[in-house]
């Protein structure tokens, strides 16, 4: 190649990885390096790989590579998350087995993969839907369910009307499914859980040790979502009801205040208390609200609606008869399913108050207007007014000397609650993994025994998978009828599977040893390898993957299967790859194709146009970037490496000095733009010593300058960060053996970062008038003398200026 041509290198560079087999991760117990995990996002093989694909695993794969050329034994794994309702679906349309979709889809993504040059270690490859990955989603499954942590139960749950599957809380998105967008409504089901709020405490104390290498945002994304909230749980009589119902409430102290009282509707303890005389206005509301989500009910703008039950309940601490009420502003799955409404210092129970005409009672003075006047609830802190023993208290004052009254009474004690709700886990699809549970008329729930594990899914295609509003497998008789494992009489498998986030809330375990036989991970392996050192993804699965990894650690730490108790010790987000400032969508035609991007500019291209775009964070406008400006870049840092004439192993130090000092200050620089994961300033700092090396080619020393080759073999291994391909062909025109990938990373000098002098400017009235050339480290007062005295400037001074702003040692501004 004479010329600097993409597709030859990509083609040439392929074929040479895929017989070297570069980067497998070593598991010699000679190696003595010290080890680093690379994780990537879990890859869905829904088509060939996109823009997103293209910015996510660019990012990680600077990473990586970095680490690579700082010599660390690194493992950067790939596998595929290859369980759930795209593959079911594609089926149903082509009247197929998902498997054949899901597997053909991954084939085609592995080589994608490795046309974008991705540093894989290919011999870690696993695919969540393959058996002998599944059979241990069901063994730890059957181990949850020893602890407790893995129950049935009936509810109310979130479902898809179009997938006809039900879905977590944390699936649902602004009262859409996550997956296809449809309206999600409550349902009435029996569903498996995992207690994943028995946690909820460990979760949020465990965040300290996240602080370092976790964002503040996806931080305050998962605690938020959490929720915890200290306060009381009260007992309310409600009359004609032996039972008393708590409620929990953050502010005990204004229990005085409670007016009324308000039940979900779609509670069960609505259904029970509400009288014959209510009952029909009651049941058609229920039935209007169920039309509704979650986000619908809790919206402060939407108009508060309610029906009154008939009955009264007893306000504990005054005995005060307060109306009950059923409404959808409250959830029947927060706290209690029920709340004392205090609508002087909450703004939703006003609002419902002066609705219905409900009595408005100030229990703090916050020194503001009544709100039953102003319709402006006063939710801050104050004195305790008209509430008896707690009246002239302040707020902390009054909620600890109220929870001492009712612990001390048997009315209520001090709680903590949390918004998190548990994990609900099973799907009614088909292409997920069957829980290894099977009902037994005697026996009830038994789990399936690990001898008998994987249960593995039957052979269905097509239109037998079409959903039915209960899990396809019900259908599949013949492997739902068994015997029970513990009596022997006749029984019926759970035709439920599991969201496929059980898949990925432990599968960056299973890289370690994906071929162990002896249980889901060998725990040597996972010793040497855990926690991930890097992890790279999207925030939007902050409350989704990363909660659920983070609780699937705690248990396996409590199991004592792994010594760790938080699975990823630096995070780093991308940002979405959008195009004319929306996000990509046929719909709005501004797609773009990864595949035409690397057909029209090189892989190399592409992917220095991801990482020079911004912060990782960042999102990045297709529509703002140039990959055609990346490969004019790319040619012309090829020519400045392929044009070096000084033979390998020269001494660089009898090369030019200038540009060697160039060289070790741009090496310093990128490193430490690397390791604080300000790529795009590394690439900047890249292409300027292509310029400068391309200077002294053209006008300098030349081209047989030792100080050429060691800036070319510098600029070689930096760029091999973010374009391998240019790189590897570079490294082997400038005589050396073996990838780039392990050249080693350059070090700077420190004896070559010390600069002799710095060009200071000197500007009089703002504009410049002198140059001094200076020491970098000369005093403020020593530069302010010597700017003073430049013959330059003594021209425009008469007499002592009025002002001197002295930044040393790059500036001296002088007002006359």
């Amino acid at each position: 190649m004479s010329e600097y041509d993409p597709q030859a290198l990509q083609a040439k560079w392929q074929q040479r990885w895929e017989e070297m087999d570069p980067f497998l991760a070593s598991e010699d117990a000679a190696d003595t390096r010290e080890r680093r995990y690379m994780l990537d996002m879990f890859p869905y093989p829904s088509g060939d790989l996109h823009m997103g694909h293209a910015e996510a695993f660019g990012l990680g794969d600077v990473v990586a590579r970095y680490w690579m050329q700082r010599g660390y034994n690194v493992m950067h794994p790939i596998g595929w998350d290859s369980f759930g309702l795209p593959a079911e679906n594609a089926a149903i349309k082509r009247n197929a087995h998902p498997a054949e979709w899901t597997y053909a889809n991954i084939d085609t993504q592995a080589s994608s993969f490795k046309r974008y040059g991705i540093a894989f270690d290919w011999s870690r490859r696993l695919h969540t839907s393959d058996p002998d990955y599944y059979r241990w989603n069901q063994w730890l499954f059957t181990r949850f369910f020893d602890r407790g942590l893995a129950y049935r139960k009936g509810g109310l749950v979130n479902w898809c009307p179009n997938d006809q599957t039900v879905l977590a809380n944390e699936q649902v998105v602004n009262g859409k499914c996550e997956r296809c967008g449809a309206d999600v409504v409550r349902r009435e089901l029996t569903q498996w859980y995992f207690k994943i709020t028995e946690y909820a405490q460990r979760l949020l104390d465990d965040m300290d040790q996240l602080e370092e290498g976790w964002s503040e945002r996806l931080l305050t994304m998962q605690r938020n979502w959490i929720g915890r909230s200290e306060g009381a749980d009260v007992q309310f009589v409600i009359e004609g009801r032996d039972e008393p119902v708590t409620v929990f409430t953050t502010r005990p102290d204004t229990l005085y205040g409670a007016t009324f009282f308000v039940v979900a509707v779609d509670a069960a303890l609505a259904e029970e208390i509400v009288t014959d005389e209510h009952r029909a206005e009651f049941e058609a509301y229920r039935a209007e609200v169920a039309k509704l989500s979650d986000i619908e009910r809790l919206s402060t703008d939407k108009e508060k609606t309610g029906v009154f039950l008939g009955r009264y309940a007893i306000n504990p601490v005054d005995g005060e008869r307060i109306p009950v009420w059923a409404a959808d502003y409250v959830l029947s799955d927060y706290g209690h399913g029920a709340i004392m409404a205090v609508p002087a210092h909450d703004q939703r129970d006003l609002d419902f108050a002066r609705k219905f005409g409900l009595p408005v009672k100030v229990v703090v003075h916050t020194g503001l207007a009544d709100p039953g006047e102003t319709g402006e609830a006063t939710p801050g802190e104050g004195k305790l007014v008209n509430s008896g023993p707690l009246d002239g208290l302040t707020k902390a004052d009054a909620i600890r000397k109220i929870i001492e009254v009712l612990e001390k009474d048997g009315r209520g004690q001090g709680t903590v609650n949390f918004r998190l709700r548990d994990w609900l886990l099973s799907r009614q699809r088909f292409w997920g993994t069957p829980i290894p549970i099977i009902h037994c008329p005697d026996c009830g729930e038994v789990p399936v025994p690990d001898e008998q594990l994987p249960v593995t899914l039957p052979d269905m295609r097509g239109e037998a998978l079409a959903p039915k509003g209960i899990s396809p497998l019900a259908s599949a008789t013949d492997w739902v009828n068994v015997e029970c494992p513990k009596c022997g009489g006749p029984a019926k498998r759970d035709t439920d599977t599991m969201d496929t986030f059980v898949d990925s809330s432990w599968y960056f375990l299973r890289y370690t040893s994906p071929g162990y036989n002896e249980g889901p991970f060998d725990p040597e392996q996972v010793r040497k390898w855990m926690p991930v050192d890097q992890y790279v993804g999207g925030i939007e699965h902050a409350v989704l993957h990363l909660l659920y990894s983070r609780f699937f650690t705690k248990v396996l730490y409590d199991m004592g299967l792994v010594e760790f108790t938080e699975p990823f010790k630096r995070m780093m987000n991308q940002g979405q790859v959008i195009n004319g400032g929306k996000a990509m969508s046929k719909s709005l035609g501004n797609g773009v194709d990864l595949g035409q991007q690397i057909d029209d500019f090189g892989v190399d291209a592409v992917r220095l146009t991801m990482v020079f775009a911004g912060p990782p964070e960042d999102d990045i406008d297709w529509a703002d970037v140039s990959p055609a400006a990346s490969q004019k870049f790319l040619a012309r840092a090829f020519r400045v490496m392929d044009e070096v004439a000084a033979e390998p192993g020269v001494s660089f130090a009898d090369g030019d000095l200038d540009l060697r000092r160039f060289t070790h200050r741009t090496i310093d620089e990128v490193t430490g733009q690397v390791e604080s994961y300000k790529f795009n300033v590394a690439v900047a700092r890249m292409m300027e010593l292509t310029s400068a090396a391309r200077k002294a080619i053209d006008s300098g020393p030349g081209a047989a300058d030792p100080a050429v080759r060691e800036a070319a073999e510098a600029l070689a291994v930096m760029l091999s960060l973010v374009a391998p391909y240019t790189a590897e062909e570079a490294w082997e025109r400038l005589g050396h053996q073996g990838s780039v990938a392990f050249a080693g990373w350059p070090t700077a000098d420190p004896a070559l970062l010390v600069q002799e002098s710095i060009t200071c400017v000197v500007q009089v009235a703002g504009k410049v008038r002198d140059r001094l050339e200076v020491s970098p480290d000369i005093s403020e007062a020593d530069l302010r003398a010597l700017a003073l005295a430049s013959d330059k400037i003594q021209p425009y001074l008469s007499g002592e200026p009025r002002k001197v702003i002295v930044r040393a040692p790059k500036l001296v501004n002088i007002v006359p």
